[in-house]
């Protein structure tokens, strides 16, 4: 997902809220529902309020008109970044025009005074309303546009309405974000070298090939999301986790899920929990090791978490480590779509994918899209229909747009764990049987998040530190859910807070306060970490699995080929 400096502004929601909004249809992104009749009504009752408002907005429109209004133009929204806003008259009362409706609304919507979560669902519909009746969205009040309509004899339009009529065809009928045919899977992206060396129904395991001469003997087992492909930690050389990881003479071990269709509906979260059991057994047994690292990322947090404390609970002491990156633990009030994940929707998204056999990974690509209009929907309609420009080429975009399907039974049990925020409350989620506790983990943690995530609001993720039973290092990133995580050292820009050692501050607002910043990755802040926990030093193997598990080809693999 891009990153942008509007960053504060951005709508967020737990996972598994994103999940049941998916299933409902567009709807809800334009109609605030109960919540908007509820505000309208607090307005009525506030009759002078809404008088002093209305006056207000002729008062503002009015020096509009005549050139004075104060309205400026922010710097980091660019949408506005063309000099004629500024420089030409008419264009510049257009954009304050504008500006003053956008303020109306939001000062409105506070006066309403309505609860958190009503409010929240009035802004989210609001702001989508807001962002699509931007004046840059139309090609008669965008200057870039009226100039290159000009220079191109209108060819810039013609091109557009083509790319309109090729993405509307299809899901996830949005811009396309990405230059899809500037990445190959296996060929400029996920490249970092390995063999497969175990394949069943649900998943491929992956070992990469050691780059050091001596490697720590506990591997490191990675969990990746269900939603997505498992190379957003194996992307370009130079951006690739996993790349990093082996020249620091780690072993790693990833797991690659399945595409599933309607043949797997019936796969549920024990499946996928015990999957994960078994790709640790596996990497345990390559490298014979005591004990293994766990990294779960978004949804597969979820799932190594879970599975963690179904270890500890049968007295499985399989893991040193568990590092979790931008993961939901805690869903209470995660952010605005959580509004919408009561268990009346919840049971409609259920049924939704029941029918068909799973979530459709192309119509959540488009969910998560529209969480940041303007940065992931709009300013894609203004580069491809309007401009008639390709859109870029970049690795993290061509991941985000390489979606994946989720199975109806994982699904249902995701929703389930998100609606009664199970998984803070000991035992409410069994496995086999087995009650679920996040506090009987007890080993050494490290917990990641990004300080702009719009689908992992940082704050939830904070709550992991009071569910599991170590005291985790908190680190907090400067960027949103994906960048976050792809975050190499030579970046330049890249910092983290975290606390000094000291235990982490009961809520997030405090350790917002105590926080020391570092500059550089999180990255080096994690490899030194990881050393103190990964066990000694040993000659790397001579060749990829073992005996029992043979390499059966070259990493990719074939699962992360599948389309959905």
């Amino acid at each position: 997902m891009s990153e942008n400096g509007n960053a504060e502004r951005s709508v967020g929601g737990g996972l598994d809220s994103l999940l049941t909004e998916n299933s409902q249809g567009p709807w809800q992104r334009w109609t605030p529902g109960w919540a908007g009749v509820k505000g309208a009504a607090k307005l009525l009752t506030r009759p002078r309020r809404l008088a002093a408002r209305t006056g207000n907005l002729a008062k503002d429109l009015g020096k509009v008109a005549i050139g004075r209004s104060d309205i400026e133009f922010d710097k980091r929204d660019r949408r506005f970044k063309d000099p004629a806003w500024e420089g030409n008259p008419v264009f510049k009362r257009i954009g304050q025009t504008y500006l003053t409706y956008a303020r109306l609304g939001d000062r409105l919507i506070s006066d309403a005074e309505l609860e958190a979560s009503d409010e929240r669902r009035v802004r989210f519909a609001a702001d989508n309303v807001i962002e699509a009746l931007a004046p840059t969205n139309f090609p008669a009040t965008n200057p870039a546009v009226v100039k290159k309509t000009i220079d191109t004899g209108g060819r810039n339009l013609r091109d557009g309405l083509v790319k309109f009529v090729g993405d509307m065809s299809s899901k996830p009928r949005i811009p396309e974000m990405v230059d899809t045919s500037a990445f190959e899977v296996g060929e400029n992206i996920a490249l970092t070298e390995g063999a497969v060396v175990h394949r069943d129904e649900r998943f491929e395991l992956i070992q990469y090939k050691p780059q050091t001469e001596k490697v720590y003997r506990r591997p490191i087992v990675v969990v990746p999301p269900q939603i997505n492909k498992y190379y957003i930690i194996d992307l370009a050389p130079e951006r690739s986790l996993v790349e990093h990881l082996v020249a620091n003479g780690h072993q790693v071990f990833v797991m690659s899920w399945k595409n599933p269709g309607a043949d797997q509906a019936d796969w549920r979260l024990t499946d996928y929990i015990a999957s994960t059991h078994d790709a640790i057994d596996i990497a345990l047994d390559i490298t014979r090791a005591d004990k293994a690292i766990g990294f779960g990322i978004c949804a597969g947090g979820i799932t190594l978490s879970v599975a963690a404390a179904h270890m500890a609970a049968r007295g499985e002491d399989k893991l040193a480590a568990l590092t979790l990156g931008v993961t939901i633990l805690d869903n209470e009030h995660a952010g605005t779509l959580s509004s919408f994940a009561d268990r009346r929707l919840a049971n409609l998204a259920i049924a939704d994918s029941a029918k068909r056999g799973y979530l459709d990974g192309r119509s959540l690509a488009g969910t998560f899209a529209w969480l940041r209009p303007s940065d992931l929907v709009w300013n894609y309609w203004v580069n491809n229909y309007l401009l008639g420009k390709q859109p870029p080429a970049f690795d993290i975009l061509y991941w985000n747009s390489d979606s994946t399907n989720m199975p109806a039974g994982l699904h249902k049990d995701f929703i389930d764990i998100s609606v009664e925020n199970a998984l803070v409350t000991p035992g409410a989620l069994e496995i086999d049987g087995t009650p679920i506790d996040l506090s009987k983990v007890e080993v050494d943690s490290y917990v990641v998040a990004g300080i702009a995530d719009h689908i992992v609001p940082w704050q939830n993720a904070y709550g992991t530190t009071r569910l599991l039973g170590s005291e985790p290092r908190f680190i907090l990133s400067t960027s949103g859910h994906i960048a976050a995580l792809v975050n190499p050292t030579d970046n330049e820009k890249a910092s983290f807070q975290t606390t000094n050692g000291s235990g982490n501050p009961e809520t997030a607002e405090e350790f917002l306060e105590q926080a020391s910043k570092h500059k550089g990755s999180w990255w080096a802040d994690w490899v030194e970490w990881l050393a103190e926990r990964s066990g000694e030093q040993r000659n790397k193997p001579r060749k990829l699995g073992n005996a029992k598990h043979e390499a059966i080809c070259d990493a990719p693999g074939t699962y992360v080929l599948e389309e959905a």
